[in-house]
């Protein structure tokens, strides 16, 4: 059993993320309810998003420059961030939906999220011991439960849309200072020296680039299907169901789907990645959710309840490898850049999420549901590549314990 303070202190960072992470879908969330008030467009829609993915990209490209994630206690650079992010949500309230201002303060959103999500998994790493691949799914589960509560606050708040734009914002300010409570690991490495350089070391490196390549793959998927699955349960409830009950049952699908289910994927795949290896873990949950992604358009408009059930599946698969690819990154990288590693990881994950993302609008208007996913099964089969050619890697014995 882990010591009293290892347990609180994971519970605490755990907690200021789930709670920090809710201002990322808040506004994808109510898409359905701004769809229906003000008629914005589709490509507006995935603004509400990919502004989130592009603010994100851009801090985390300045963090990992200035190595901030490395040079800062971590706890006071999260505060920092969550709190101003929570402040540039809530200003969505008072600014027309179909603006360039709504885009730019998702962006600003996003921007201040570099410096939650890479650095909560730093800390996190800090209290491993034999058990990293754990910690970090307990880190993404909270990330994936965070991800998906504006669907829940909407589904409680019906079309008031701006209860759920209130609650994520009040969410992230309690998880900001909630931070300030946890305590840093004894695997904490010292501070590093400023080299802007060594952000380059993530595809310098040839394990290191292959564990990226893998977690690329993955988020081609991810965001792409995050962010569209609540329109797409909307659409296919509302061929069977009244519109009214569509749209509750929809939103609290697509909260279990992403929250309950990718929680549960993130915690199941924690433990057996420590037991099993980073890349057998990694490369069967990439082949269920790329499966996922090229059968499920199939079933549109079929039983709500086998929708349900088939993303369901996908949601706990789409996520299970998540955690497995930055507890890779963590054992791999130079103990003082680990930080730095992770975000750039996870920068240029987000960076490719732009374009799966903006893609989704004109592969439904071209090809509708039926198709509209099967683009998003290429980065998984192209991931499950890239991890096969990591785990035949001399490095790869550094992973889960000599495990791979």
């Amino acid at each position: 059993m882990p010591a009293p303070e290892k347990r609180l202190s994971l519970t605490l960072i755990a907690l200021s993320q789930v709670s920090i992470m809710a201002l990322w879908f808040s506004a994808s969330a109510i898409a359905p309810s701004l769809q229906a008030e003000f008629g914005i467009s589709g490509e507006q829609v995935s603004l509400l998003t990919s502004a989130v993915q592009a603010g994100f990209v851009a801090g985390a490209v300045l963090s990992a420059f200035l190595g901030m994630a490395d040079r800062i206690d971590p706890r006071r650079f999260i505060m920092a961030s969550g709190l101003v992010a929570a402040v540039a949500n809530l200003f969505i309230l008072w600014v027309p939906p179909d603006s360039v201002s709504i885009v730019l303060l998702r962006f600003l959103t996003g921007l201040c999220m570099a410096g939650v999500y890479p650095v909560g998994m730093k800390l996190a790493t800090s209290w491993a011991k034999g058990d990293l691949g754990l910690l970090v799914g307990i880190l993404v589960a909270a990330l994936t439960l965070g991800s998906s509560a504006p669907h829940l606050f909407n589904a409680f708040g019906g079309l008031e849309w701006r209860f759920t734009i209130i609650s994520a914002s009040l969410a992230a300010a309690v998880g900001s200072l909630l931070i300030n409570l946890s305590k840093i690991g004894p695997n904490m490495a010292p501070s590093a020296p400023f080299n802007p350089r060594a952000a380059l070391s993530a595809f310098s490196i040839p394990s290191l680039r292959l564990a990226n390549f893998g977690y690329l793959g993955h988020m081609w998927e991810l965001y792409a299907m995050w962010a569209w699955i609540g329109v797409f349960l909307d659409a296919s409830f509302r061929l069977s169901m009244q519109d009214g009950d569509a749209g509750l049952w929809s939103r609290l699908a697509a909260f279990a789907v992403i929250g309950l289910g990718g929680a549960f994927g993130c915690l199941l795949a924690g433990g057996l990645a420590d037991r099993l290896g980073r890349t057998t873990l990694t490369m069967a949950a990439m082949t269920v959710s790329g499966t996922c992604a090229l059968v499920v358009g199939f079933f549109f408009g079929a039983s709500p309840l086998l929708v349900f059930l088939i993303c369901l599946i996908w949601g706990i698969s789409i996520i299970a490898d998540s955690a497995q690819f930055s507890a890779s990154i963590a054992e791999l990288s130079p103990r003082d850049r680990v930080g730095t590693m992770l975000t750039i990881q996870t920068a240029t994950g987000f960076l490719l999420t732009l374009g799966a993302i903006h893609l989704m609008p004109y592969v439904v208007s071209m090809f509708g549901w039926t198709h509209a996913f099967a683009a998003l099964a290429i980065g998984p089969f192209l991931g499950v590549i890239a991890m096969g050619r990591l785990r035949r890697h001399p490095d790869a014995i550094k992973m889960a314990n000599g495990r791979r």
